[in-house]
């Protein structure tokens, strides 16, 4: 069996980018530290880190043996805080993975009333993935995944909560505004903001720029929803945007994109026996529309 020690020691030291500063982290001396690491390098026989003047560098075990940290530790940390509450009385905990940035408003109109009905029930939303929303899924770190783009696979089901339009954010202003509809060649001297998510997850690219072969002038991205119908607004990009996110936002017009991006807001979880209050949360997010 693999120590659980060894592996805390380097996820902080990758975290702190110092063995003083992680020895401080976990409580321990910086001898403790390292003759937890020699112990443990003597046990399996192989070399952890190797140093650089005052710096240390991974070797390949030692990189191997990070990843499984940050892969490991969050699971036996959330399984010690759902301890943690069965010991306190509590009737569990729900932690929810997040995989769609304009749903933040949606969700919390889920969450008021799943606290009033389930009190005793602890409820945590995380948008931070270490190798993404579905093998955090698959490896028990969340236990429910908000997305606009299920991936099927074994012991995994969605459940869809509401549909949308993908549309062109524009300014009012904007010559595409005018437009039924917007062609990909459209889009070649825009600059187009999205999320922070991989071109290879846009939809406004997977199917309508890159089938067609076009591209936008220039592609940015920023954090949050706010500050892009911002950008959008004063005429400086344009953007693939929900069409329920732009009611009620003044100056911007959603324009169907190409004949029209349909998608849904889907929910996924594991298949098999689940805690009523999993059921209950699932039951009061197919009932909250946008």
């Amino acid at each position: 069996m693999i120590d659980i020690q060894p592996l805390a020691i380097l996820r902080e030291i990758d975290r702190t980018g110092s063995l003083t500063l992680a020895a401080d982290r976990l409580n321990l001396t910086q001898s403790a530290v390292s003759h937890a690491i020699r112990r443990f390098e003597a046990r399996h026989g192989v070399k952890l880190w190797e140093r650089e003047g005052h710096k240390l560098r991974l070797t390949m075990t030692g990189e191997y043996l990070l990843g499984l940290a940050h892969r490991v530790l969050p699971q036996l940390e959330n399984g010690a805080t759902i301890l943690e509450d069965y010991a306190r009385g509590r009737r569990g905990a729900i932690m929810v993975g997040m995989e769609c940035h304009p749903c933040q408003d949606w969700l919390m109109r889920v969450v008021d009333p799943f606290l009033a009905e389930w009190p005793d029930v602890d409820l945590d939303v995380t948008t931070a993935f270490q190798f993404g929303g579905l093998t955090a899924l698959l490896s028990h770190e969340i236990d429910i995944l908000v997305t606009p783009d299920p991936i099927e696979r074994p012991g995994l089901e969605y459940t869809p909560v509401f549909d949308y339009e993908l549309v062109l954010a524009v300014a009012d202003t904007h010559p595409l505004a005018g437009k039924a509809h917007v062609d990909p060649g459209d889009l070649a001297g825009e600059t187009l903001i999205t999320y922070p998510v991989s071109r290879e997850r846009l939809d406004i690219y997977t199917r309508f720029l890159v089938p067609a072969h076009a591209l936008p002038r220039r592609h940015r991205t920023v954090e949050t929803t706010d500050l892009m119908l911002r950008l959008v607004s004063s005429g400086r990009a344009v953007s693939a945007t929900p069409d329920w996110l732009l009611r009620g936002v003044e100056g911007v017009t959603g324009v169907r994109i190409g004949e029209g991006i349909a998608k849904s807001i889907h929910l996924g979880h594991r298949v098999g026996p689940s805690a009523s209050y999993l059921d209950g949360f699932m039951t009061i997010a197919a009932n909250v529309r946008v």
